[in-house]
């Protein structure tokens, strides 16, 4: 559980004639995850090369284009039709042959329509644009133009012109920004520019057309409303093709991606004029099954060679196995969280089980609230329905487990939506530990702050005793002794330090150790034992690395961090409890006594406020106890001992969801 998949190495060697049959079985099995060959001069591969891809691979990818294009155009994705009826692959190759040709051509001249449509309602918004600053002057169109001694300029103005010559001047008013024709003689030009200038004047183009301008417009107008409509007809044409091609559609991107996908795989072999090698990895549980397929696809005609689990040291990169996660199904989801900071590798622990227990364990604590938990619950199960994709299932999982926890703490803390869930003067139980404010008047409990923020630090330390527990392990596989002490001397350093703090001050929810009689300097037993392994400690690290000295104070500020579990958690109740004495004690409770129409009012006013501010706050509850949560996963407790970067193991093939063989 705390560690990948065992891995072993295999060589797949055998001839060319062997090769698609091999491809088409471990395509088939979905196993084993291809090391790619590269021209490097590898030792052992002289006189190899990479692969070509096998015969008809050209017109697979063609067709494979063809139909994400036509995907592209539907705006589906083969996930839309996720758990539809499964098609055989065959009857599907041969539709392909018989109809894509003419639905390609249908949804081409489809969009192609629609292209010159839009183009078109471009144009003439274009010139409508260059029309309607004319629509205010009272001359045609025609007039602007064809005279041998007259000149004439258009533009915007932001204030009147004084021409200093014979002119004639049309004026459209446009919210200070007036419109201007100027007609003017021919010999006048120089001066005319020269005040306009002046002026700010900026010149517009007048419109190549004849007639009135407002016709023009209408004329314009009205071809874009019946280019809308084609428009509109055409987007129906296509749906209803996407309607009636759309799994099939999508069963065809699925056939043709693994055509092509095999097609292409000798890409990725060492290959001669002879043989081919392909190089990967398997989970050691699918040998023996993967074996015996190609065995029986080629007529034994194949060699299958166990190099065995090479790789797994700190500096060997290139030969670490990919990594496959290995949790129990209720840990799964939270692998998207750790792939978000990084794959572990191969020969590290995976932290995956214990994040899946802590995180929503975290969340909860903040968030801690039956009503918010609720919501989020019902949130997260809804979107499960509607969303699709593994990754973004895997995260709605990850909500609804912490959605689960933050109703259980909301039980512990007797929670709902910031009150007590008998605020109502029923006081149904008592909380087992309270969080709630002196905040109006149903606050029943006032909040133990001191044993949430001490209960916090304690998780932090139990956290990161582990991470550092787990760094000796890491560590210890590869015989790195320097390290092992490196991380032996943090928790001596860490312990050593809560002892003597503990020697000196009690501290609600710790050990009191103040009663032990002093011996030296004031010091009894436990702070001496502390001094000791704080002094060890920091030997220890110094031996490791001087620099990590600088780092010892963030024993202290790394515990304390944790606290933002109680704190977040008794924001997000303030704001719930501030809500709620707003919303009820103010605005509604006081016009329950008699009803009036701004009493009535009010109370509208006060439901709104009720449900928008705890909408807000759960939104903030979400953010705030994920983000929160996670950070404290990353930084706190992953820096003690993960290092992560492995390889994620992509296996060669794909799960069919709408076709079978």
């Amino acid at each position: 559980m705390l560690q990948p998949k065992t891995m072993t190495r295999l060589l797949i060697v055998g001839s060319k004639e062997q090769m698609p049959s091999a491809v088409t079985e471990l395509y088939r099995h979905h196993v084993f995850h291809i090391t790619d060959y590269t021209d490097q001069g590898k030792e052992g591969y002289e006189g190899f090369r990479i692969g070509q891809p096998m015969e008809g691979a050209t017109e697979l990818s063609t067709d494979l284009i063809k139909i994400r294009s036509i995907e592209s155009i539907f705006g589906l994705s083969p996930d839309d039709y996720l758990g539809t009826k499964k098609r055989s692959s065959r009857s599907i190759k041969e539709i392909i042959e018989r109809e894509l040709p003419a639905i390609e051509q249908e949804v081409s001249n489809l969009t192609a329509q629609r292209s010159v449509a839009e183009a078109r309602i471009k144009v003439n918004e274009q010139r409508i644009a260059e029309l309607t600053p004319f629509s205010g002057i009272p001359l045609e169109l025609g007039l602007y133009r064809g005279y041998e001694t007259v000149s004439v300029i258009a533009g915007k103005a932001p204030r009147e012109i004084e021409i200093p010559v014979p002119h004639e001047k049309f004026i459209a008013s446009d919210k200070g920004n007036d419109t201007i024709v100027l007609f003017f003689k021919k010999e006048d030009r120089a001066a005319v520019e020269h005040a306009l200038a002046e002026a700010q004047f900026q010149p517009i183009p007048i419109p190549e057309e004849e007639g009135s301008v407002r016709k023009a417009i209408d004329a314009y107008e009205s071809e874009i409303s019946q280019l809308t409509a084609t428009i509109a007809d055409i987007d129906e044409k296509i749906a209803d093709i996407k309607e009636k091609h759309g799994d099939f559609l999508a069963a065809c991107d699925e056939v043709l991606s693994a055509e092509v996908e095999q097609a292409e795989a000798p890409l990725r072999f060492a290959t001669t004029e002879l043989i081919f090698i392909a190089d990967g990895w398997v989970p050691v549980s699918e040998v023996e099954n993967l074996k015996s397929g190609l065995a029986q696809a080629t007529g034994d005609k194949i060699l299958v060679m166990d190099v065995g689990e090479t790789g797994g040291h700190d500096d060997d990169h290139e030969n670490q196995p990919p990594v496959e996660f290995d949790n129990p199904d209720f840990a799964k989801p939270m692998q998207a969280i750790v792939d978000i900071y990084s794959r572990p590798r191969y020969d590290e622990l995976d932290p995956t089980l214990i994040v899946a227990i802590v995180f929503p364990l975290f969340f909860g604590i903040i968030l801690g609230d039956i009503g918010y938990g609720a919501v989020l619950l019902v949130l997260a199960l809804g979107l499960q329905r509607v969303l699709k994709g593994e990754t973004v299932q895997q995260l709605l999982k990850v909500l609804r487990n912490a959605s689960i926890s933050a109703i259980i703490f909301g039980v512990f803390y007797a929670e709902i939506f910031g009150a007590h869930p008998g605020a109502l003067d029923i006081e149904l139980w008592h909380p087992l530990i309270s969080r709630h404010l002196l905040i109006g008047s149903h606050a029943y409990h006032q909040g133990d702050i001191a044993v949430l923020l001490v209960f916090a630090v304690w998780l932090g330390i139990i956290q990161m005793t582990l991470g550092r527990i787990m760094g000796v392990y890491n560590h210890a596989r590869h015989r790195n002794m320097l390290h092992v002490m490196g991380q032996l001397s943090w928790i001596a350093f860490m312990w050593g330090a809560l002892l003597l703090i503990w020697s000196i001050a009690a501290i609600p929810l710790m050990p009191d150790l103040t009663m032990l009689p002093p011996i030296v300097m004031g010091l009894n037993i436990a702070g001496i034992i502390g001094v000791v392994l704080i002094l060890a400690g920091a030997i220890g690290i110094g031996i490791e690395s001087p620099l990590e000295l600088i780092e010892l104070p963030s024993v202290i500020s790394h515990s304390l961090s944790y606290t933002r579990l109680a704190a977040v958690g008794l924001s997000s109740v303030a704001i719930a409890m501030v809500v709620n004495f707003i919303a009820i004690e103010m605005l509604i409770q006081p016009q329950l006594t008699q009803l009036t129409a701004a009493g009535i009012l009010l109370i509208i006013v006060g439901i709104f406020v009720l449900l928008i501010g705890h909408l807000l706050n759960t939104a903030l509850g979400l953010l705030g106890g994920g983000l929160q949560s996670l950070r404290l996963q990353y930084v706190e407790f992953f820096t003690k001992f993960y290092k992560g970067g492995g390889e994620k193991y992509n296996p060669f093939g794909k799960k069919r969801n709408l076709t079978e063989d």
